[in-house]
């Protein structure tokens, strides 16, 4: 019997099946790119179809987001075999784009209603529903960049290119919807629209400065094309959240576009209106624009939102521009200059109270009240004059009268006082005794203001002289030790010691002293919240700059090096402080002043990626199979010096995500048995590689962002339990439990949030919990890196305003009515209510979020609101604005590079465009620039120093002292000598006040405590006190 001939597949099902097949193998893109074109030839069929089942959902196994192959797929038929084109790309993404998803009903246009019933008569069967991807984000980003680079390969037709713009301006249509949508809580989908949105931006500037688009653009039967395309830009644009000079750029070549490129193909008809500048307004610049005066008014929220701001992150408090800003704001006023400082700083602490901050927050703060504050009161003192004198004792009388004792209670009240905290309980007392070891109150005037006699003293060993702090802990180190356990006084001292300790590092990075660096960067990356005090007395790149380069120039052995495993322990102790700084305050490599050659750079940049072997050099497979066998062989003798002669230190910790990468697989596959895992890791939670644990751990927190079900789940499996193996070792000894504690320190938060995921993916695994728990301790010390967590975000989004994204604007409004309203409240004289609640947090999530010009748009609006509604309220709304835009920023970097524009950039652009504002809104130009000549006249930097300046310091004085008087000199000239702060402090004898004189001089800038000398005379240069009253418990 004849065999029937097999009828040949249609093309779509041979399409199908080749596509499944090739997603089921993992088919590289080499032989992809080899078969495809046999496929092609065999089913014909059309780009559209192509593109659909490659990029829609009818084929997808998951409906959540694009299978990873898929990328390279369509890559390869787009730009390598032009088998489908961009316009066909374009569509599919438009069809199954998560944001139909997100967008809001609309209401249509009459046009488009006609075009919908036009298109549903046409139409011979029943339209079906669109299932859509629940991410397509992620994927539109990709495939926009991609076409954005071979424009010109897809528009060769005019057709096409006429198309093409139809279909752009249907995705600008779409993201303006969805940009006006309430995007809702920051975790879902919709997060990674910024990035899709950004990429839509750069394709559709390419296109419309495309020669050949443009011809298609400017021919006269496109004149509704143009208008439609124009009026798509114009409601788009505004939706932009810029958040970077990158999206400014794009921004300004589409506003270009729109405005003068379209028009110019579309002259003006006879009769047509035209608005032209008056020649008046020509001649109108910024600084000729009057403005109605709103009154100044320096009220208590001014000052309490900048050190909020200066203290939510890394501590920002930069002496130079703290005095520049104080000056600016106060215009030399010393005595409410420094009682608005002490009230403002206490505020910034009850709000801590109040929220619940946490003892880390704090610590910091009041070691600024207490050890930071009276140092700036002396300086304050060095400037005074007869113009503008300053009585210390009448200042901080008036300032402690208006903080509330229920916060800060006096002597007595604190038998009264039920669940206070530690560091609100004597912030008082302690205050104050600090202020009388800097010379500032005399012991009857402590009495007067604490209420009652006190049995508290100022510190045995006087008033610190940081050189001589310095001098003796390089005769004995030991003496170092006891130094950074200082750092927590809150005695007034603290500053000066955390000065003494970073001049002491940097001795001995200068000098290449490792052996000794290695027990001071032990002992302080063991103490988290001492290097929040480092960083409120030091720049960061003091500190970091000689550690990087001990690290990066660390040079290869001696010949005659006896022992490897002491360097192993010295370059780790060292990159382990250098790892603190930089989880703890969010630095970059770029931050560090570090290229992507140097050791350091590549250990932030790549040090938790592991890369296949066929990228390592020889010279690493080598030194991967010696650490392999050291750590797992047994018959090798276990890890001796022999394996370290042959492997820098740097080569090693480059090497650590390659090598667990390699353990774990061999885990998984059983090539290694758990008894042998077990015996490797302990060599690495020993103190010799104990540091080495930073990039490991982050890698294996990495590996665990997978979807177990998809992936090879064994191989998650074996993660853990090498995470097992090294968070609850068997046995350690004090000083490698101690370093442990301050790996995970570093580890803790990442690797939680990469455990919670895979819990959720496996709920029934008993082996999360353990783990979780052996970290809770070091889960309860938050980074300082201005970030806000889960938590509040979820609190800032819970808003129903209409068009409120993530951290909802709303919320922000509300925050910034309730600063002024608190400071409008606040008498000048008694007790006012409690600080408004307030963390710089939110308004950082807000410009993350929502971009500065929208946050800046609606903060604009808001306070014309207020100027219309509640005049009485409008100067008290201004300057808690300009704090806010003042406020130091945390996220601006400590180089030199890009850094995201700010509040400050966009309303200086606001500003600069005052002209178009006013056509539209008059009273909104009156706004945007009086809030921008306010906002420039309190960041003005400090004018150059005097000539009188000697070697970059006034003699006699110190560096702050002379900054405020360059200040004061230029602003004596101004005001014909007459309403200026002018600085003589040669004979200063005393500060106009009860409390008698301060002692000595304060530098504070590069050497703050050279000048200051004990409260009994000087310490003496041979540290006696050390040996007998500063042994610490």
């Amino acid at each position: 019997m004849e065999r029937p001939i097999p009828r040949p597949a249609s093309p779509e099902r041979g399409w199908i099946d080749f596509l499944e097949r090739a997603h089921t193998k993992r088919l590289s893109l080499e032989d992809f790119t080899r078969v495809v074109p046999i496929v092609a030839w065999h089913h014909r069929l059309g780009p559209l179809h192509i593109t659909d089942l490659l990029l829609g959902t009818s084929q997808a196994r998951s409906k959540y987001r694009l299978d990873s192959r898929s990328y390279g797929y369509v890559e390869v038929l787009l730009t390598k075999l032009r088998i489908i084109d961009g316009l066909s790309v374009l569509r599919v993404l438009y069809r199954y784009s998560t944001a139909h998803n997100h967008r809001p009903p609309r209401t249509l246009s009459l046009d488009e209603a006609r075009q919908v019933e036009k298109a549903k008569r046409l139409s011979h069967h029943r339209p079906t529903k669109v299932e859509r991807w629940e991410n397509s984000y992620i994927q539109e980003e990709f495939f926009f960049k991609i076409l954005a680079r071979t424009l010109p390969t897809h528009i060769a037709a005019a057709g096409k290119a006429g198309q093409i713009v139809l279909l752009l301006g249907d995705w600008i249509q779409l993201f303006t919807d969805v940009g006006t949508a309430d995007l809702g809580h920051v975790n879902n989908p919709q997060s990674y629209i910024f990035g899709a949105r950004f990429a839509l931006m750069e394709l559709a500037a390419a296109a419309f400065e495309n020669q050949r688009m443009q011809l298609v653009l400017s021919h006269p039967t496109q004149k509704a094309l143009r208008k439609r395309l124009a009026q798509r830009l114009e409601a788009f644009i505004p939706t932009v959240k810029i958040q970077s000079v990158a999206d400014a750029q794009i921004v300004t070549r589409l506003e270009a576009f729109r405005t003068q490129v379209l028009p110019s193909w579309d002259p003006r008809e006879e009769g047509e209106p035209v608005e032209e500048a008056s020649y008046v307004d020509t001649l109108i610049g910024l600084d000729n624009f009057q403005v109605p005066l709103v009154p100044t008014i320096n009220s208590r929220a001014g000052l309490y939102i900048y050190l909020n701001a200066a203290l939510t992150g890394r501590p920002l408090i930069d002496d130079h521009a703290l005095f520049g800003y104080l000056h600016n704001r106060y215009q030399g006023d010393l005595q409410t200059t420094a009682t608005q400082l002490i009230l403002a700083a206490f505020d910034v602490l009850a709000n801590a109270v109040f929220r619940n901050e946490g003892s880390s927050m704090g610590h910091l703060l009041k070691s600024f009240v207490v050890n930071k504050v009276p140092l700036i009161l002396v300086s304050l003192a060095q400037s005074s004059s007869a113009v503008y004198p300053f009585n210390a004792e009448f200042c901080i009388s008036q300032a402690l009268n208006q903080v509330d004792t229920n916060v800060f209670p006096t002597l007595s009240g604190l038998f009264d006082m039920n669940n206070n905290s530690s560091f609100q309980d004597s912030v008082r007392q302690d205050f104050c005794f600090a202020c009388q070891l800097h010379g500032l109150l005399s012991s009857q005037a402590i009495e007067t203001l604490l209420g009652d006699i006190t049995y508290q003293s100022l510190p045995d060993e006087g008033r610190y002289v940081k050189e001589t702090l310095v001098q003796s802990c390089l005769e004995d180190l030991e003496k170092t030790q006891k130094l950074i356990g200082e750092l927590d006084n809150m005695n007034g001292n603290a500053g000066a010691a955390a000065q003494a300790v970073v001049e002491v590092l940097v001795h001995l990075c200068r000098n290449k002293e490792t052996m000794s660096l290695k027990r001071l960067c032990t002992h302080l990356s063991s103490k988290p919240l001492s290097l929040d005090i480092l960083l409120l007395f030091n720049n960061p790149q003091t500190i970091l700059h000689p550690l990087c380069d001990v690290l990066d120039n660390w040079g290869g052995y001696d010949e005659d090096q006896g022992e490897y495993q002491p360097v192993y322990e010295e370059f780790g102790s060292i990159l382990l402080l250098l790892l603190s700084f930089v989880y703890r305050y969010g630095f970059t490599a770029a931050d560090l002043g570090r290229s992507g050659d140097s050791f350091v750079g590549k250990l932030l940049t790549k040090g938790q990626l592991a890369g296949p072997v066929s990228e390592l050099t020889e010279q690493e497979v080598s030194h991967m199979s010696g650490w392999i066998h050291a750590l797992f062989d047994t018959e090798a003798g276990g890890l001796g010096d022999d394996m370290m002669a042959a492997c820098l230190p740097q080569h090693f910790y480059l090497l650590l995500p390659a090598l667990f990468s390699h353990i774990v697989l061999a885990l998984s596959t059983g090539n290694l048995t758990e008894e042998m895992v077990r015996g490797g890791l302990e060599y690495l939670v020993d103190v010799l590689l104990l540091p080495s644990l930073v990039p490991a751990i982050i890698y294996l927190s990495n590996s665990l962002w997978v979807d177990s079900r998809s992936d090879q789940p064994q191989v998650q499996r074996a993660v853990i339990r090498v995470l097992q193996l090294i968070l609850r070792p068997h046995s350690l000894s004090p000083e490698a439990s101690s370093m442990l504690s301050s790996v995970l320190n570093i580890v803790a938060k990442p690797l939680e949030h990469a455990l919670r995921f895979y819990q959720r993916q496996e709920p029934k695994s008993q082996a999360v919990q353990p783990l979780l728990l052996a970290l809770k301790e070091n889960l309860s010390l938050p980074r300082r890196t201005g970030a806000a967590d889960n938590n509040e975000l979820e609190l800032w989004a819970q808003t129903n305003g209409p068009s409120n994204v993530s951290v909802g604007v709303s919320t922000v409004q509300q925050t910034i009515q309730n600063l002024y309203q608190w400071a409008q409240n606040s008498p000048i004289n008694g007790l006012p209510p409690n600080a408004a609640p307030y963390t710089h947090r939110q308004i950082l999530a807000a410009l993350k979020i929502l971009g500065p010009t929208y946050l800046l748009t609606s903060i604009l609006q808001d306070l014309r609101r207020a100027e219309q509604e509640t005049p009485e309220a409008a100067p008290y709304a201004y300057d808690v604005i300009t704090a806010i835009i003042c406020a130091p920023d945390v996220r601006s970097t400590l180089k030199d590079i890009q850094t995201p524009l700010s509040l400050r950039d966009i309303l200086k652009a606001k500003a600069d465009d005052w002209k178009r504002i006013q056509k539209g809104d008059p009273a909104m130009a009156e706004t945007v620039v009086r809030l921008f000549r306010r906002v420039e006249a309190q960041m003005m930097p400090p004018p150059p120093p005097p000539p009188n300046v000697v070697g970059g310091a006034l003699e006699g004085s110190d560096g702050l002292a002379m900054a405020m008087a360059a200040q004061a000199e230029q602003q004596a000239a101004n005001h014909n000598n007459m309403d200026a702060m002018s600085l003589d402090t040669a004979g200063l004898d005393g500060l106009g006040s009860a409390a008698g004189s301060v002692v000595g001089g304060l530098d504070l800038g590069d050497d703050m405590f050279s000048g200051l000398s004990g409260i009994h005379g000087d310490f003496g240069a041979d540290f006696g006190p050390w040996d007998g009253t500063m042994d610490l418990p």
